[in-house]
Order: C-alpha cells, then sequence, then structure tokens
C-alpha cells in the first residue's frame, strides 16, 4: 500500500480502530464522549465510501467533507470578513451600508475623506457651482406621467420601487414595501405575479406590471382576458400599466418562479397550478409586430378607464425599438411612458450566461432610447424611467443627466428592509423573510419596523439628491443633464458626459439628416411592421 492511499484513508482508519478498541472499556465514564465522537465519524466515512455522488468524499472519507462545508459558508466568509468596502459582489459593502444607514434614519456622514480612488478609469462625479442653489423641498420632486391620449394622468415620485413580485418575495416583504410607498407617497411597481391581497392591505400606490404570463387577467389557455383586465385595473390604487418585454437580469428568457415557492396562495393570484415552475413565455402571445403591440397598449389604456400605459424593456437588438418607434409615427398611438431597465438589474434568479452576457446595460440602452424619441421630435410626449443598480442620489442624478424623468430601484429597497445579499432568493431560504415563501423565515421580518426603513431611505436619498443638486447650482432634477457629470478617461483626462456621447438633434431621424452613422443605419433597419430587421 503507498503512502498517498495511507494519508487518504489515515483519518478513517483511525476513528474506526479507535471505536472498536475503546468498545470494551466504556465502563470508564470519560471514555464515552471520545467513543461517541469517533463512532460517528465513522459511519460518515462508511457513508462516504458507499455514496457514488462525490469523489472527493470517496476518495477522503471524512475529511472529504471539510470541503463542501467550507465552500458552503464561502459567500458568508467573503462577505463578511475578506470583502473590500469597494469591491461590487454585485453591491459592494459600502453600497450597502449607504442604504442600511439612511433606511435606519442614522446619519451617512463619513469623516477623513473619500475612499474611492479619484485618478481610477471610471471614476464619475457632479461638478458643483461656485454659487450654490436654494435648497428645494424634495417632496416637489415629482414628475407628472400621461401623455395626451391619457385621461387620468399620475404624478409619480422620482424615486420609485421597481418590479418585484409576490412569490419572488414573501408576503410580510410586499406588505412593507406597500406600507412604505403609502407613507412616502411613492408608487410600488407589482412585478409580473399580479396583484396580490398584500400589495393591497396598506393601499400605497401601484403600478401593475403585465408580464408575458398575464397573471391576473389570464384566460384558461394562457391569453390575455380583457374581462378580467379591465376588474383589476379599475382599483384607484393602480394608477399605471406597465407592459414588461423583457427584464435586465433576463432579457428574452421570461421569468421563472420554481414550483417550490408556488404556494396555494400564489397560485390563486397568478391563475397558475400548483406543483409546477411558474415560467412567463419568453414573448408576448397579445402581438407580434410592433403595430400591434402599440394597439394591445390602447386597448390596455381604453380598459383601465384611460390610466397610463407604457411599458418596460431591457435594450436589445436597436432596431426594435426603432421599429416601435416608427410604429407610433405611423399610428399614432403613444406609449405614456417607457422604463430602461439595464442588463446590471435583476433581483431574480437567472441562467449565469443571461446575467453576465446577454442585453445592454443601462446607461447606453437610455441613452439610445432617449436619443430616438428625441430624434422623432417624441421626446417631449413620453417619460422615460430608468432601474438598474439604483441606490444613492448620485445613482440618480447620474441617470437624469443622460435622459431619465425618474429613476426606480428594486434591490435598494430589498436592502431597506433587511435583505443581506445572501443571493439565495431563488433557495426559498432567505435567511431574511425577504425572497422567501416559509412562514417562520419570513414571520422574522416586521412589517412596521421595515415598512418605516422603506419610507426613511426614500425620503433620506431625495433629502441628499436635492442637497447634491443644491451644491450644482440646480433648484429642480430636471434641470440637470450631461454636461454636469463628468468621468475619469485615463490618469491624464477627464470628460463630460456631454462630450462623451451622442446626443441627436430634435427630429434629426426624421430630417433624413443623420450625422450618427450607429443611428442612421438602425433607423433604415427599423419597421413598423415587423421586429425583423429590413432587408439591406
Amino acid at each position: 500500500m503507498n503512502l498517498s492511499l495511507l494519508s487518504r484513508y489515515a483519518f478513517f482508519a483511525f476513528c474506526v480502530l479507535f471505536t472498536l478498541a475503546s468498545l470494551p472499556f466504556l465502563g470508564h465514564q470519560w471514555l464515552w464522549p471520545f467513543t461517541l465522537l469517533t463512532g460517528v465519524l465513522s459511519l460518515i466515512g462508511i457513508g462516504d465510501l458507499l455514496q457514488t455522488r462525490h469523489a472527493v468524499r470517496r476518495n477522503y472519507p471524512i475529511l472529504g467533507n471539510i470541503r463542501y462545508l467550507v465552500e458552503g459558508i464561502r459567500p458568508e466568509i467573503r462577505q463578511y470578513l475578506l470583502e473590500g468596502d469597494a469591491e461590487q459582489l454585485p453591491f459592494s459593502r459600502a453600497q450597502r451600508s449607504l442604504v442600511y444607514s439612511r433606511a435606519k434614519n442614522e446619519g451617512a456622514d463619513k469623516p477623513f475623506g473619500t475612499l474611492s480612488d479619484v485618478y481610477q478609469n471610471g471614476f464619475e462625479f457632479i461638478s458643483h457651482s461656485m454659487r450654490p442653489a436654494p435648497l428645494t423641498d424634495p417632496c416637489s420632486f415629482r414628475v407628472e406621467i400621461g401623455g395626451p391620449q391619457c385621461s387620468q394622468p399620475y404624478s409619480a415620485s422620482l424615486f420609485n420601487i421597481s418590479a418585484m413580485s409576490f412569490g419572488s418575495l414573501s408576503a410580510n416583504a410586499i406588505r412593507a414595501l406597500n406600507e412604505g410607498a403609502k407613507l412616502g407617497q411613492f408608487y410600488h411597481d407589482t412585478g409580473e405575479g399580479s396583484i396580490s391581497p398584500y400589495h393591497r392591505e396598506h393601499g400605497g400606490d401601484l403600478v401593475w406590471e403585465l408580464g408575458s404570463g398575464y397573471f391576473g387577467c389570464r384566460a384558461s389557455d394562457g391569453r390575455f382576458d380583457p374581462e378580467r383586465f379591465a376588474a383589476q385595473a379599475a382599483s384607484p390604487q393602480v394608477k399605471m400599466i406597465e407592459i414588461k418585454l423583457s427584464q435586465g437580469a433576463k432579457p428574452g428568457h421570461g421569468g421563472i418562479l420554481p414550483k417550490h415557492k408556488v404556494t396555494e396562495e400564489i397560485a390563486n393570484t397568478r391563475g397558475v397550478p400548483m406543483g409546477e415552475d411558474c415560467i412567463s413565455p419568453s414573448r408576448h402571445s397579445a402581438f407580434s409586430t410592433p403595430t400591434e403591440m402599440l394597439q394591445f397598449i390602447a386597448q390596455l389604456r381604453e380598459l383601465s378607464g384611460g390610466k397610463p400605459v407604457g411599458f418596460k424593456f431591457c435594450l436589445g437588438h436597436p432596431w426594435e425599438f426603432m421599429g416601435i418607434v416608427k410604429a407610433m409615427l405611423e399610428t399614432g398611438i403613444l406609449p405614456d411612458f417607457i422604463v430602461v431597465d439595464g442588463k446590471e438589474g435583476g433581483t431574480g434568479a437567472a441562467p449565469l450566461e443571461f446575467t453576465d452576457h446577454l442585453g445592454v446595460p443601462l446607461r447606453e440602452g437610455l441613452l439610445f432610447v432617449h436619443n430616438t424619441l428625441v430624434g422623432s421630435n417624441l421626446r417631449d410626449k413620453i417619460k422615460l424611467g430608468a432601474s438598474g443598480k439604483i441606490v444613492s442620489a448620485f445613482d440618480i442624478a447620474r441617470v437624469l443627466a443622460i435622459g431619465a424623468d425618474w429613476a426606480n430601484s428594486a434591490r435598494g429597497f430589498m436592502f431597506a428592509i433587511g435583505c443581506i445579499q445572501s443571493q439565495s432568493c431563488h433557495t426559498n431560504k432567505c435567511p431574511t423573510g425577504v425572497a422567501t415563501q416559509d412562514p417562520l423565515r419570513q414571520r422574522a421580518l416586521v412589517v412596521e419596523d421595515k415598512a418605516q426603513r422603506v419610507y426613511n431611505f426614500h425620503r433620506n436619498t431625495l433629502k441628499a439628491l436635492a442637497e447634491m443638486l443644491a451644491a450644482a447650482g440646480l433648484d429642480h432634477p430636471a434641470q440637470i443633464d450631461a454636461k454636469h457629470l463628468v468621468q475619469r478617461m485615463s490618469a491624464t483626462e477627464i470628460k463630460l458626459f456631454a462630450q462623451q456621447h451622442v446626443f441627436l438633434a430634435p427630429g434629426e431621424l426624421l430630417s433624413g439628416q443623420i450625422e450618427g452613422e450607429f443611428y442612421e443605419r438602425m433607423w433604415r433597419m427599423a419597421r413598423a411592421d415587423s421586429f425583423e430587421p429590413a432587408p439591406a
């Protein structure tokens, strides 16, 4: 027998031999704990040798289990002991600490200077004025949403809760988010999982998100049911309707709620069977072309009694969005708003390849949508929202500077109600009760306390935004644009956002005199009658 074999089985052999050798001497009570311990370890070792799933355990009985134990607690060890303040995994400790402090109404001031490397490529900042403006009341930071075809416009806060479904989140998490939204007078996006009783409990403003599964207004065959939609949309609590075309975490994939999280209550809310994964189709059945999509928007607006109707998407093929804009021009039907989701967004589980390598990041997607609407003379008729890793006042200012009218946050508000970024949302074992349907686990989330934290986070973030804008000499968020934001390009060069990005002039796409080659090529490819590109 070689030395390698001896070393692999030495500890297992010791446990077995010690257990057997000590059996005749069990009359000595001091020996019992040691015999019990080695006996249990011997049984574990025998189990390791007999199992067939893990080669490491077969080759290293007993000791091989240490590998799986350490692997199991690796995220926690890294997060609490090894992670640096600025490491983005996907949110840094500094970002999470900022949300926690503001949610608890604690001071977020930091002494002794910044921890950021201001000479690192990509560092961003907002330029300040030598004559700061008077501080504006952040309660006035609101956006009127509702175009000329809408009869029930909605005054939305500049900062709102992005889409997260009941099912993905627990009942107590939904309760806390909605009560916080009610306290702060901002909206709570339902996510595509329909409107649950917990969304209605505290009466906070709702944006009803309509995904490809049509949950809450779904016929028995899974298609859209106009009558069920009209009945739900009539609720005074529902302020706007948002069609979800895609989301940042998994554009083109559809939503996934694992079957172990589909309770009877969720099944009833969504109108789906239990015992099966709840999977939204990757595409809508109510329309198949840009023109048909706008006709669907007009139908929803009529069925809802004239409430604002828009859509949310993560930009993919640029010509597809331009095709929607061409359809707007041809039909005269306009959405009241568009929410651009960046690929960096996403609270739900998704295949790794989708999370890492699919979809356009928020900045590029938002800028393209803004430019296309400006270039087609539609920007003043359609409001733009943005979502994707937005947790601070500067994050909001950054998206406003390149075209957004307001910002949404999902994970920021999850942190506010206690999320610790354990990344176990899809396992039903969320340690803080935020993303689980386990009644005992979600009981740990105290609604009254967390609702106040949601309100605090929203209020303190907008307060910080007001202070930042005043320092820049601005009275209102609508005044901020690309000339106010700056990014470091190299050790010796910085550029304004206005210098980095192409901004189209009003009507430029319609004039035929398009300066940017990319925009000209995409506009030629776009079709109102199909999402397919026009033949070259």
